[in-house]
């Protein structure tokens, strides 16, 4: 619903209020709107807006000293969860359509995160290329490292890792057997042989290699017992090894995505069992990793990330329509192909939000602790 796109892709302020108050006629008719793909973008984004600035007035705190005591409380609270929760259904959400759909939406890399724009001229090619560069860099990677891809989605950075250092040794972790053919097809195009998938759920997999660099790109959001994961990743580290981590988070604060109504629309259909961390958070973790450094990515990047995700996707509705239709039966193409447009409506005002300042990219890096 065009109303929970900002509530799901943010879990912020729930409407409920409006959907039993004197205006709930007009909001059950833009949702009738958007399942039909006739509600206007300008409505979707003016939407989001408002509830982005109620999620801020109920996460702001009165006072610094409660602000930090919520966010305490948040990160012990994990530690009593799950790794993961609903772990299968978040993959059904966002990998049950095609990866054609994703070829013609994405990048030349197929990176399925956050890019980094060095400048007003970048292509989404550019950006993609840009992103993954940075994580090389900070990472420390140096050719001939073995490397851990744990979320490597369609080989976005194990495949460029694999071509920029041939003396590396890769292994990617991934949720989809999809995914893991997708990137065994590129490495035979490619001509790569030192690249090997696994395809595995996180929160129950384990093994005993060990690498000399592990990444992890927008997997953490997914999670939730923060300490259990990295005890374990950490058990994969070597002892001089490093981990990066790349997640989307709030500068502040962090929440649930939950699934506590109809209004709570992307919660429901694209991110379930989801955490929003906040830029900090994995600070509180470090029982068996030690920060090395922290930087944090302007919002404004994956905002233009998700513009670029949406601007593609329209360019491309003719062929993207066959594939809504295989996917989601011919009936609800119409309806799937507004919720993919809206949900990067909501990626992008999300991120884009107070010029970038209040949801955002952090990047850190982790040494094992001995």
């Amino acid at each position: 619903m065009s109303a929970s796109v900002g509530d799901g892709a943010l879990n912020g302020g729930n409407w409920d209020s409006l959907l039993y108050s004197p205006y709930n006629t007009a909001v059950r008719f833009m949702v009738g709107m958007l399942q039909r793909n006739l509600l206007p973008d300008a409505v979707l984004r003016r939407l989001t807006k408002i509830l982005l600035a109620g999620r801020l007035r109920s996460c702001y705190r009165p006072s610094a000293e409660i602000q930090l005591s919520d966010l305490l409380h948040f990160a012990h609270s994990l530690k009593e969860m799950p790794i993961a929760i609903n772990t299968e259904k978040p993959k059904s959400q966002h990998y049950e359509v095609q990866t054609s759909f994703f070829k013609l939406v994405l990048g030349e890399h197929l990176k399925y995160s956050c890019c980094f724009f060095p400048d007003k001229s970048s292509t989404l090619d550019d950006a993609e290329k840009a992103m993954l560069e940075l994580y090389c860099e900070r990472s420390q990677i140096n050719d001939g490292h073995s490397v851990l891809d744990v979320g490597c989605g369609w080989g976005s950075l194990s495949l460029y890792v694999a071509q920029k250092y041939p003396n590396c040794t890769i292994t990617g972790i991934c949720n989809s057997i999809t995914q893991k053919a997708h990137i065994e097809e590129r490495c035979r195009d490619l001509k790569l042989q030192n690249v090997d998938i696994i395809v595995a759920d996180i929160s129950t997999f384990d093994m005993e290699a060990s690498y000399d660099r592990i990444f992890s790109i927008e997997m953490f959001e997914h999670m939730k017992n923060y300490h259990d994961l990295l005890k374990k990743i950490s058990k994969w580290m070597k002892p001089d090894g490093l981990l990066f981590v790349h997640y989307f988070c709030h500068k502040a604060f962090a929440y649930h995505f939950e699934d506590v109504g109809e209004d709570d629309w992307i919660t429901r259909y694209f991110f379930s069992g989801g955490t929003m961390p906040s830029a900090n958070l994995l600070l509180y973790f470090q029982e068996d990793v030690s920060i090395v450094n922290h930087w944090l990515v302007n919002g404004k990047h994956y905002a233009q990330t998700s513009e670029e995700w949406l601007k593609r996707m329209d360019q491309n509705l003719s062929s993207i329509k066959p594939i809504m239709e295989s996917t989601y039966g011919k009936d609800s193409a119409v309806k799937w192909t507004a919720y993919w447009r809206t949900f990067f409506i909501a990626v992008a005002e999300l991120f884009g939000y107070n010029n970038g300042e209040e949801w955002m990219v952090a990047h850190f890096l982790f040494k094992k602790k001995t």
